[in-house]
């Protein structure tokens, strides 16, 4: 705009606010915002409302007039701001400009520009009047329900705004405008304290899986039947598959014959190739996720029926038959697909048998291979474990794991038969996901009581799967592969898919593509273990909530500080304790609760009297 056009004094539109032309230029003009503050600006950032001449351009008064007779006689026409101005103002001065101006800022009646006042239907009208109707309902419930959050009163009808604040505890959101909008820290612990202080979830929601990005339902995948094959009958061997009560996927079973061991393993890879869909699923889930309330299967249920050992009259198994020596090391391996009949039974009922055969035999070979490893170097810590369970009614238990013999017999049977396939594949050259640990970079000191095995225990370096055979110090081997639960972990799938393969005289994965596969396992394993710890964590406070009066035994394990790391074994779980005079490690102490932070997933203790 030029000079000639823009009068000093004139009433200008800069930034659809009004201001006034004090000092004009051609390159640069000067104008006076309502507030008093003077910029330079280019002419072409300003629009002219009215030639003046204005004092200022704050207080331009609201004039009375008629819009809605306006807007009916204008209607199907395109007028100019100051004709819409003489029409629903009677004048067209610096007041009703700017009036007119606002009108079409406001977009209900008009729309347009100082030169094209586009005039809206009837139609348009009250479309726009009825969203603006529901936009201000919509947040007069928004305001009405942040002061019900704010003081922990929400009621059926806020579910559809607490969801958002669900999302950000379960980890699926980083943001909640409600959180925000209260000055909250939008975090997952925050966005949990609040969903329990308003009765909107109670503590029967454990966020941590879907916090981890975990999948929290099973697969839901078509499974094929089993293949034809040739399978060895084993089924006059009294196959016993050994497992905690209450277990369903059983995938070990073990035997004896005439001097061998027999360790039958469910067959996964027989239904599971490398890079099939079902392959691929459990390859992305890593292992089964066991949480207190449930187990998430990293393959469908459907397998497990299928596969599970004893779950059927006859089950298929790839069995490995170890040949021992006197000393309890394996001297020869034979792997072969097998039908097996499996006779299920507890650690608890094995126990009692333990002076029959065949659980006698076993058990002695149970006891040759502990020693042989203890002398390699093995790793013994002993620290109580419990398992903690959820019934359908939300009710919690916590069941010691006693230290039964039964427990050896089959930790050791899966020992013998891991180290004998790392052993079998390293001399065949058959690329394997071996499992690896280093020694601790100190001396470990000697062990006998809870306090020297929580020490020793945090000595301890975590194991690694690797291409490259290796020692596993804590289990004292020279080499060793799990490969005895194809069903719960992957990376056990993956050494029967290899060992299949080398038996069958089929293609075998390379190194690449074996550590490829431990690459994505080793992604999400990391977050299933974590998961299950912070789960079984969650349900043990959630019991204690359930039992505000308890009261139990501690041992002293460390001292940190003013406060003693106390163990609690009959709730596998560490607290921080004030303890009343100098009271030495392995002190037992009684404990009584104070209090349960669940979000915190901390529970506070004190000494009793």
């Amino acid at each position: 705009m030029s000079e000639a056009t823009l009068p000093l004094n004139s009433l200008v539109l800069y930034k659809n606010q009004p201001a006034r032309l004090s000092k004009a230029g051609d390159k640069k003009i000067e104008i006076e915002l309502a507030d008093g503050r003077s910029l330079k600006v280019r002419p072409k950032d300003v629009d002219l409302l009215h030639p003046g001449p204005i004092h200022s351009a704050s207080g331009l008064p609201s004039p009375a007039g008629d819009v809605a007779t306006a807007w009916e006689l204008l209607q199907g026409s395109v007028n100019t701001l100051p004709e819409l101005a003489e029409l629903a103002f009677t004048d067209y001065t610096p007041a009703t400009a700017w009036a007119v101006w606002q009108l079409l800022a406001d977009g209900l009646y008009f729309s347009g520009t100082i030169e094209a006042v586009v005039v809206h239907t009837p139609a348009e009208v009250a479309a726009a009047q009825a969203a603006r109707a529901a936009k201000a309902a919509e947040e007069q419930a928004w305001q009405a329900f942040l002061t019900r959050l704010e003081k922990g009163e929400v009621g059926e009808e806020d579910g559809r705004y607490l969801q958002e604040i669900a999302a950000l505890a379960l980890g699926q959101t980083q943001r909640s405008q409600a959180l925000r909008a209260l000055n909250q820290a939008e975090t997952p612990e925050v966005a949990h304290a609040l969903l329990l202080k308003t009765g909107y979830w109670d503590a029967s929601q454990n966020p941590y899986p879907a916090r981890a990005g975990l999948p929290t339902t099973s697969p839901e995948l078509p499974v094929s039947a089993l293949p034809e094959e040739e399978r060895r009958d084993l089924t006059h061997l009294v196959a016993l598959a050994i497992d905690d009560e209450g277990s369903t996927d059983p995938d070990d079973a073990v035997s004896w014959e005439n001097g061998r061991l027999w360790v039958h393993i469910a067959d996964v890879a027989a239904l599971v190739p490398p890079d099939s869909l079902l392959d691929l699923e459990a390859r992305a889930r890593g292992a089964n996720l066991y949480l207190p309330e449930g187990t998430i299967t990293m393959l469908p249920p459907a397998a497990t029926q299928w596969l599970g050992l004893g779950l059927a009259e006859l089950s298929p198994a790839l069995s490995f038959g170890l040949d021992l020596g006197e000393d309890g090391e394996v001297t020869q391996l034979e792997i072969v697909p097998s039908w097996i009949h499996v006779t299920r039974l507890t650690y608890e009922e094995a126990e009692t048998r333990l002076d029959e055969a065949p659980f006698q035999s076993l058990y002695e070979i149970a006891k040759r291979a502990e020693a042989r490893r203890q002398e390699n170097g093995a790793v013994h810590i002993d620290l109580p474990e419990v398992r903690v369970r959820v019934d359908e009614a939300g009710m919690v238990s916590i069941r010691p794991l006693p230290n039964l013999r039964s427990r050896d017999l089959v930790r050791e049977a899966m020992l013998l038969a891991g180290e004998a396939v790392a052993r079998f594949a390293f001399q065949n050259n058959i690329p394997l996901p071996y499992t690896t640990q280093e020694a601790p970079s100190e001396p470990l000191p000697p062990a006998h009581t809870l306090s020297d095995f929580f020490a020793r225990r945090r000595l301890m370096k975590p194991s690694q799967p690797s291409s490259m055979p290796g020692a596993h110090a804590g289990l004292g081997l020279g080499l060793y592969a799990q490969a005895t639960s194809p069903l719960r972990r992957y990376l056990d799938l993956v050494v029967h898919q290899q060992l299949r393969a080398y038996i069958a005289g089929e293609t075998l994965l390379d190194e690449q593509e074996v550590m490829a596969r431990v690459g994505a396992a080793e992604a999400v394993s990391g977050d299933v273990r974590r998961t299950e710890r912070l789960s079984n964590r969650h349900w043990t406070l959630v019991y204690l909530e359930q039992h505000p009066d308890w009261r139990g035994q501690g041992v002293i394990v460390e001292k940190r500080g003013r406060k003693d790391v106390v163990l609690i074994p009959e709730l596998d779980l560490e607290a921080r304790v004030y303890v009343k005079g100098e009271r030495p490690l392995d002190s037992t102490i009684l404990l009584q609760l104070t209090e349960i932070d669940l979000v915190n997933l901390e529970a506070r203790f004190r000494e009793a009297a």
